[in-house]
């Protein structure tokens, strides 16, 4: 007859635990719908021993956010090699599959959840959005972007987000369509912010430039050019003149 012997857990390692479990919790389910004797069950521990390393279940949530908003903005990290909608179809993929993995745990962290008007939810949220906007920036190889494009990596950031939310909700686009979609909206909303800006204009004329014809970009133009005999013909004179 053996004993098991359990080990005891430091408090860092404890702490690490219990964020851990309530993550995959928050994943599958809504924080809302979770309570701390679910969590303490899933640790082996009981609830009061859950309150002494966390005051209450808004904290252990904040907690649990913060590793998913660290892990998230990590999906944006890409090496600054080969074109750069080739790397962006690699974010995308990367950023669907945390999305996949962790559906109404991405859902409560963009949306707030039960922490909602917690300052705290708000800065990682926020902290997410600016770690990938400054990962897009460096890919684009702008230290000091123009007013304009600056727009529209921080739209497109918003746009990724809010599409994900919306294709969580019966996933009723194929997801390697959606990833690509996204990657030509970026470029479609940066030819169009370069049609008013010439800083924005040579940014994105120095990205295509380094595209090749089969990449993502690539395959835009080619879609658009379906739509081009029915596209009305620009005046000269009301071209800027960076772009005649």
């Amino acid at each position: 007859m053996t004993t098991r012997v359990r080990r005891r857990m430091g408090v860092e390692e404890r702490r690490a635990q219990l964020i851990g479990v309530a993550l995959e919790l928050f994943s599958h389910r809504s924080p809302d719908d979770v309570s701390i004797d679910e969590i303490a069950a899933a640790a082996g521990i009981s609830r009061p021993l859950v309150y002494h390393y966390f005051p209450g279940k808004r904290s252990l949530y904040e907690a649990a956010l913060k590793r998913a908003a660290d892990e998230l903005s990590g999906r944006f990290l890409e090496a600054h090699e080969g074109p750069l909608g080739a790397r962006l179809i690699r974010v995308m993929h990367r950023f669907f599959d945390f999305v996949e993995e962790h559906g109404p745990g991405f859902a409560a962290l963009m949306r707030g959840g039960q922490a909602g008007g917690s300052s705290t939810a708000d800065a990682l949220v926020d902290g997410v959005r600016q770690a990938a906007y400054e990962q897009i920036m460096a890919h684009l190889g702008v230290v000091s972007p123009p007013a304009r494009l600056e727009f529209v990596v921080r739209s497109w950031v918003s746009l990724a987000e809010s599409t994900a939310l919306l294709w969580l909700d019966g996933k009723r686009v194929p997801r390697a369509e959606l990833e690509l979609q996204l990657v030509h909206d970026f470029a479609a909303l940066g030819a169009v912010s370069a049609a008013y800006d010439q800083e924005t204009a040579g940014v994105m004329l120095r990205v295509f430039s380094q595209e090749p014809a089969d990449g993502p970009f690539g395959e835009l133009i080619a879609r658009l050019s379906v739509l081009a005999p029915a596209a009305p013909a620009v005046p000269q004179r009301r071209l800027p003149q960076f772009l005649r």
